[in-house]
């Protein structure tokens, strides 16, 4: 059995927006019922979200899904929204004989250009995706993994002249046929071709996971390093039901790390407690999946604020805030 955790708690550096959620199904003009995992970032002189938005069929008591499409919302100040009065991308745009639905957006600007990393479910599996937002309009397709990947983070500039990102394989036979996922590295120099892949970071190397981790919000540059978040997962076989499902028994916390800027795959210091647990009504009381914490966009600001976009409980995105002084020194301090 894996080791339990209790209780686990937010870092008190960690502010949450009093007017949480920013988004949710109530603020999209057309059919939609979870609205969480976007991706954030700025651009153009404003703030874009691509969010994920499940559509689920009401009056059964899981909620099926019939499908995810991606929607658009900006914003001049990051904590009010507009949407976009259709999907940015419908599922039907996305469908092919393989291809079933594209989702979890992550947006990094690389030189003036909006790039977007997005999960790929095929008819023969997960698979990374990662493309150029042009015009705020069309989404040019520039890769796609072989399967079994996702969970991809662009850093917003090269690194010795090659693009680089963070990214999740599912190593299931290798790591004892069961949720044992880790973070990964790679690089490329033209967004098609990938490799030169490293080890970042393992579940073990995490003290407060027992199931896996993945990369979540794209990082940010500081003097110290490059400072990114990470998704964790405990899973607790004795927790009830937890939401719209049958049961659900993982929880999922944010962490924060800091990575060498010549070499992201050497990490310089990682908070050993989390950066964000669930604890709120909308974290563990409501939503599809209860105890859900999922980063999706970071944002410094010049001020040295950082917002911190997450979807909770896989159905509302919400926003927190942290000076990224303390963010560093959370990382940095308990080495």
């Amino acid at each position: 059995m894996p080791k339990v955790f209790p209780e686990l708690k937010s870092s008190p550096v960690i502010k949450r927006y009093e007017g949480n959620p920013i988004l949710s199904m109530k603020d999209i003009p057309y059919e939609a019922t979870c609205i969480y995992n976007a991706g954030i970032t700025k651009w153009g002189g404003k703030y874009v979200m691509v969010f994920r938005n499940d559509v689920r069929t009401h009056g059964y008591g899981t909620m099926p899904l019939s499908r995810i499409d991606l929607g658009l919302a900006t914003s001049d100040d990051g904590i009010h929204w507009t949407v976009s009065d259709k999907p940015f991308i419908p599922q039907s745009a996305i469908e092919t004989d393989e291809i079933l639905r594209i989702y979890d957006p992550r947006l990094t600007v690389i030189d003036g250009v909006l790039h977007m990393c997005f999960a790929v479910d095929t008819k023969h599996g997960v698979h990374g995706g990662v493309g150029i937002i042009h015009d705020l309009e069309r989404l040019e397709i520039m890769s796609i993994s072989a399967p079994d990947n996702r969970n991809m983070v662009l850093f917003p500039e090269k690194i010795n002249g090659l693009y680089t990102r963070l990214e999740r394989p599912f190593p299931v036979y290798s790591r004892g046929g069961v949720d044992r996922f880790d973070i990964w590295y790679a690089q490329s120099p033209d967004l098609k071709f990938w490799g030169n892949n490293k080890l970042v970071m393992g579940v073990e190397h995490v003290p407060y996971a027992n199931d896996k981790i993945g990369p979540a919000a794209p990082p940010v540059k500081t003097e110290k390093g490059w400072l990114t978040t990470f998704h964790t997962v405990d899973i607790d076989h004795t927790r009830g039901k937890n939401g719209w499902e049958d049961t659900w028994k993982k929880r999922y916390c944010a962490g924060i790390m800091l990575l060498d800027l010549e070499d992201p795959s050497k990490v310089i210091g990682m908070s050993k407690l989390p950066l964000i647990a669930p604890e709120t009504d909308y974290e563990v009381d409501e939503g599809l999946r209860q105890n859900v914490i999922f980063p999706g966009g970071m944002i410094l600001e010049e001020d040295g604020e950082v917002k911190i976009y997450y979807g909770a409980s896989d159905t509302v995105e919400c926003l927190a805030t942290a000076n990224v002084n303390d963010l560093i020194a959370l990382c940095t301090e308990e080495k």
